[in-house]
């Protein structure tokens, strides 16, 4: 006997009506607190968890000007490039970090080189720092709002659209114009984060808290019948 049936055979009783209907109203209200406060907080933690895990590259782009987001492009492929043997063997965020943090001064002239080799006057900036972020989708992995340590390469005055991955565990590797991160490069990043931060960062794993809808539905249904 499903939970409707019961509760429309309690329902036919006059003076249970307004007990049952009081009851899944109290329900709908304790599922509303608790996606307001707790729901918040978990996903806060999550989030925490995973930026811990994992360090971001962005390159911010001198303008939005057609050439300025080209070069752009050619910095991201030549630091990318750069980077991919020197983290191979990294086996932890800290030491990721301190890799980075030694190769500052030469990522910094990579990028000029690569900006005067293109014509243009402007320098680079390279940095190691902490900033909030907003959501951010890199194939089907979505990154939830919030703060993250991100290697930056901000590009003369830095106004323009930036380019992102997941410089460690080594994601950037990964062709960015895939609709569908390899499995070999979720493994590694699996490997970072526990299961439950895993799992909040794949697209296709959306929340199904539906029960408050449920039992909205249900009072809706024994009202009408």
């Amino acid at each position: 006997m499903t939970l409707k049936s019961t509760l429309q055979k309690i329902f036919l009783h006059k003076d249970n009506r307004w007990l049952v209907i009081a009851c899944l109203l109290l329900s709908i209200s304790f599922f509303s607190i608790y996606n307001v406060i707790a729901a918040p907080k978990s996903a806060e933690t999550l989030q925490k968890g995973i930026a811990s895990e994992i360090i971001r590259f962005h390159v911010i782009a001198n303008s939005d000007s057609t050439e300025d987001q080209a070069l752009k492009l050619k910095i991201k492929a030549a630091v990318t490039s750069y980077l991919e043997p020197l983290l191979k063997d990294a086996g932890s965020t800290e030491q990721a970090r301190e890799l980075l943090k030694s190769q500052l001064t030469s990522l910094k002239s990579l990028a000029d080189s690569v900006i005067a080799e293109n014509g243009f006057t402007y320098t680079s900036k390279a940095s190691l720092s902490n900033d909030y972020f907003p959501l951010k989708v890199y194939g089907d992995l979505s990154l939830p709002p919030g703060d993250y340590e991100a290697l930056r390469i901000e590009l003369g005055e830095a106004k323009g659209q930036n380019w992102w991955c997941i410089m460690f565990p080594p994601l950037c590797f990964v062709d960015a114009t895939y609709s569908v991160v390899p499995k070999e490069s979720k493994d590694q990043l699996k490997y970072f984060l526990t299961e439950d931060e895993y799992t909040s960062i794949l697209s296709t794993n959306k929340p199904k808290v539906k029960v408050k809808f449920k039992l909205i539905s249900l009072v809706k249904d024994l009202l009408a019948d």
